[in-house]
């Protein structure tokens, strides 16, 4: 049995679990039935035209873990920026820990999306948000739709701060051979409410993972939002991450994707405006080598007018691995007086490393500004003799420009110790050592 009709049957069995006179009964019979009719997206698809995931699904996955797991912090505390304190929301092989989580009601709201989706008190928040942003006719998304049972939920309420910043984690223990998992993240961040999000996903072993993850993001007017994805995963994981970002009236939200581990990575990562004067910030680094994949797909959306966008993405690539970057911005009719910028800079440091870019500029306003710019290169033999005839090793003096190339998104994170881990892990990642390895 391949996977596709593996889980068709698992969700015959999910439905036996589950209330059946829900509210979601319907959304998630809808949404299988379109997972049933598109399957796994493949390369004959445009938007899916440099990454395959053939490989990947001749794995034999678990759908639902047959076992409980625990795990005790000291083993995992080195992925928590344990530094400061932080609000967490930890998962293991998709099961809530309570024992590793610091949840709180108490002014906003850090929970469990179980409880959304089941407790009477959360209707209106089901009703209003869940799979309101999401692709209803993107075939991950609805399957993740159809499975969704757990992940995080966090309310920050009208004009209330996150006192501290929220950590989502979700580790895999390997326990089973191979493992799907779908996790299912909303975020709801009221009017002048402000919130810092920190994403990631860790496997503890070498046994294959698949996750299919959907995070669904609602900034209400003047929101402030934050969010942090950390993926450096070990080489047999897999991630599929869809995001969808709804901003209304002068809201501002930041996402900064930081991928450098993991098997294959596909980034679906999607805002959309729906009020003016609205400023989106999408930012990344890639660094990854062996045969690594990652595949960042963008779209921002401006359907209302005097709207800004700002896409900065970085690539390192090494040894035989591959890298994607296709984004795209599309501009309404309506949207006048946009002003929308990309860039995507690639660098290569091996014959054998690939990327392929394709930025993309839908406009249909004529009092708009736009621009992109991808460039795909080498380091800089010049600056690297330079810094050599001053007495700088060759592998730190490379390791010091690719710093450098990174360095302006970097200074972008807005969480001190964030920026210092993320800072280490590039370091791990270019050959330099410094204190510990992540």
């Amino acid at each position: 049995m391949d996977l596709k009709d593996k889980l068709l049957s698992s969700y015959i069995a999910l439905e036996e679990k589950i209330d059946m006179d829900s509210n979601l009964h319907d959304v998630r019979n809808q949404a299988i039935k379109n997972f049933e009719a598109k399957g796994f997206p493949t390369k004959k698809e445009e938007e899916w035209k440099y990454t395959s995931l053939n490989a990947v699904l001749k794995n034999d996955f678990s759908v639902f873990p047959k076992h409980e797991n625990a795990i005790e912090f000291p083993a995992v505390k080195k992925y928590f920026l344990h530094e400061i304190d932080t609000y967490k929301l930890v998962f293991i092989d998709g099961k809530f820990s309570s024992f590793l989580s610091s949840t709180t009601h108490e002014g906003i709201d850090v929970c469990l999306l179980s409880s959304v989706l089941t407790k009477p008190k959360y209707r209106l928040v089901l009703e209003t948000y869940f799979n309101q942003i999401a692709k209803k006719d993107e075939s991950l998304t609805s399957l993740n739709t159809a499975f969704a049972q757990e992940g995080a939920f966090i309310n920050i309420p009208k004009s209330k701060v996150a006192d501290k910043p929220i950590e989502i984690v979700y580790f895999s223990t390997g326990t089973e051979a191979a493992l799907m998992v779908q996790p299912r993240n909303l975020i709801v961040v009221g009017e002048n409410a402000h919130v810092q999000i920190i994403e990631r996903h860790q496997s503890l072993n070498e046994n294959p993972v698949l996750t299919n993850s959907v995070t669904e993001i609602f900034a209400q007017k003047r929101a402030n939002v934050d969010y942090y994805k950390i993926q450096n995963d070990v080489q047999t994981a897999n991630l599929i991450d869809n995001t969808y970002i709804a901003q209304k009236q002068e809201s501002r939200v930041a996402v900064h994707t930081f991928s450098f581990g993991g098997n294959i990575t596909r980034n679906n990562l999607n805002f959309y405006h729906q009020g003016e004067r609205i400023d989106s910030t999408l930012k990344g680094i890639t660094i990854i080598g062996d045969k690594q994949h990652v595949d960042h797909f963008t779209l921002v959306h401006h359907a209302q007018p005097n709207c800004e966008s700002h896409q900065n993405y970085k690539g390192i690539f090494g040894d035989s691995s591959t890298g994607v970057f296709n984004g795209k911005i599309y501009v309404e009719k309506e949207a006048q007086k946009t002003d929308a910028f990309q860039q995507n800079n690639n660098i290569l440091i091996s014959e054998k490393a690939t990327i392929n870019a394709k930025p993309q500029l839908e406009i249909f306003a004529d009092d708009v500004k736009c621009s992109h710019g991808c460039t795909i290169g080498q380091l800089d033999e010049g600056a690297m003799f330079y810094m050599q005839q001053r007495g700088i090793p060759k592998k730190e003096a490379r390791a010091l420009l690719m710093y450098a190339f990174s360095n302006e998104v970097i200074e972008s994170i807005k969480i001190p110790e964030l920026k210092q881990r993320i800072t280490k892990i590039i370091a791990t990642k270019l050959g330099v050592k410094m204190g510990f390895e992540l």
